[in-house]
């Protein structure tokens, strides 16, 4: 029998590789803000992370999120806060 093909990613918090299914996917809008895209299928450009706060915490500070979306500009501080109170919810490590 012949294997499924399972997509991989890497997250943009530590660079670590895993299936597709295991990361969130982020989206930049046509406004420019940054969205988590629950569906995985939500038009615009996109980047993974895992469901990790550490990663979560890693990719805004050092501003990797902002790069991996090609954003023209900072994230604003209500899409920022929105992200971070996202990631505190999140486990430490899995």
């Amino acid at each position: 029998m012949r294997r499924k093909h399972i997509p991989q990613r890497s997250c943009v918090g530590c660079r670590g590789v895993e299936n597709k299914r295991q990361l969130i996917r982020l989206v930049r809008t046509g406004e420019g803000t940054v969205e988590i895209d629950e569906s995985g299928k939500r038009p615009g450009r996109g980047t993974y992370i895992h469901p990790r706060r550490s990663c979560w915490l890693a990719a805004l500070q050092k501003r990797r999120l902002e790069r991996a979306l090609r954003l023209s500009s900072p994230l604003t501080k209500e899409n920022l806060n929105g992200l971070k109170t996202f990631a505190e919810k999140l486990p430490e490590e899995q």
